[in-house]
């Protein structure tokens, strides 16, 4: 995997000067940040949904051919690329390189005030792209408030042609962050499975993409049944359930190296393997003699330990962020519905007590909510806190399910099967409930997991 590097602190501060001919404008006092509502916490949605974000092309100090396409060229799509990230999240509402006029590479670190100011700007990203002799891609990016004049940030980025895009999605990180408080997420990947053939005989299969539908890419072949992915804390592999021939197989694919291995395999029907935090632990369900419940097995593979024991159904969701408790669904009460217990299978616990059952449970990255599908009629993605309490609804289609966060814990991706067709796409939204998006996918889509933010 070729990795982006990231120029930043003082190291960044004489490469921008150096690559705009003139010095950049002094980073703002923590007074000036202050002002114009720029700190705090995305709490206040309207606020950050009337945000005007300009984003012309990225300039270039001359147009030079890469693997990639023309560094003009590269400079326009980078644009296009930041303002959908910030569009797409619901945020934001910026404006991209389509309607907006070219800036001079000059103008990168020295931007034309009352030229953004009588288009009404409030915030203003720029950005430059240059080859270097050994034909990678230099990206810098500039974020400005308008009304003050002042930079706000700056990063800088080496990467290979191909991951030009990762350039494209640190920068919108960086403004996202900055803007909102939040950590960031579009630098990420997701995990899905990829699912085609009659619904009788469905070929699925392992496939990855980036945060935004781009870079797809097949890992699997389909010849076994792919189920469940999900990264590694690490972002090094991911963890998915294999059926070959009937039989269930536990794997850890190495994203480096294209390598596979066997973590744990049973004649027993296997469910939805789970990391923990620190990528010690696998956490599965498995159903021996008609009774499914919760085990837990090394990364390494070896001998699995059962944590739950009870009659019916215990299928495993999900660690909390810290790694001491597990949120599962069971219908040891008659009906599915959502469980909590510590790490070792003590004190377990019901806290969803609600209309409808209640399926799938996935801890968000923050530890304050789990996100669940809420079976009600239709299904729904639905969150509550994780003492079951501040139920909320935040999708009502015929078929949503499988709900799994960003990695900053503020949307959510699923899957939607359509009425009639029977056919699965991914979807998020945001924890408003009034951001929906489907994200493209070169076949039918489902079980998405969302990665960590890249290193």
């Amino acid at each position: 995997m070729n990795l982006l590097k990231l120029l930043v602190s003082l190291p960044i501060l004489a490469f921008a000067s150096v690559a705009v001919a003139q010095p950049a404008p002094p980073p703002p006092s923590s007074a000036q940040q202050g002002e114009g509502g720029l700190t705090g916490s995305v709490s206040d949605e309207n606020a950050w949904q009337d945000l005007g974000i300009a984003i012309p092309a990225f300039a270039t100090d001359r147009d030079a051919a890469t693997a990639a396409g023309n560094s003009a060229v590269l400079g326009r799509q980078l644009g296009e690329v930041i303002t959908a990230d910030l569009r797409n999240n619901g945020l934001f509402k910026p404006t991209g390189p389509g309607s907006l006029p070219a800036i001079a590479f000059g103008d990168v670190a020295a931007p034309q005030w009352p030229q953004w100011q009588s288009r009404g700007a409030e915030m203003l990203v720029h950005g430059y792209v240059r080859v270097t002799g050994e034909g990678k891609l230099t990206v810098g990016c500039y974020l400005y408030d308008v009304s003050l004049r002042s930079e706000l940030a700056r990063q800088g980025y080496v990467v290979a042609p191909a991951d030009w895009r990762r350039a494209a999605h640190k920068c919108a990180d960086m403004v996202y962050s900055r803007l909102s408080g939040e950590s960031p997420f579009f630098d990420s990947k997701i995990a899905y499975i990829a699912e085609t053939g009659p619904k009788n005989h469905r070929v699925k299969r392992l496939a990855i993409m980036d945060s935004d539908g781009a870079n797809h890419r097949f890992i699997t072949n389909g010849q076994a049944t792919a189920l469940t992915p999900r990264y590694s804390p690490d972002y090094k592999s991911i963890v998915y359930l294999s059926y070959l021939n009937g039989n269930p197989r536990i794997y850890i694919y190495d994203i480096g190296t294209g390598q596979q291995r066997l973590v744990t395999q049973s004649r027993n029907p296997t469910f939805a393997p789970r990391w923990s935090p620190d990528g010690r632990w696998i956490l599965y369900s498995m159903a021996v003699a008609g009774n499914t419940d919760v085990y837990r097995v090394s990364a390494a593979g070896g001998e699995p330990r059962r944590l739950t024991d009870s009659p019916g159904i215990d299928v495993g969701g999900s660690y909390s962020p810290d790694g001491s408790r597990i949120v599962f669904e069971s219908d040891r009460s008659g009906s599915q519905q959502v469980y909590v217990m510590n790490a070792d299978g003590s004190n377990q616990q019901r806290i969803s007590f609600f209309g409808g059952r209640a399926a799938t449970p996935e801890w968000s990255p923050r530890g304050d909510q789990i996100a669940f599908t809420h079976i009600a009629g239709n299904f729904r993605i639905a969150v509550m806190s994780p003492n079951g309490s501040g139920m909320r609804d935040l999708t009502d289609s015929w078929q949503d399910e499988a709900p799994t966060w960003s990695p900053n814990g503020r949307i959510i991706q699923f899957f939607r099967t359509a009425r009639g067709s029977g056919k699965a796409g991914i979807w998020q939204v945001d924890l408003t409930g009034r951001n929906e998006r489907k994200l493209s996918t070169p076949v039918d889509a489902s079980d998405p997991a969302w990665g960590p933010v890249l290193p």
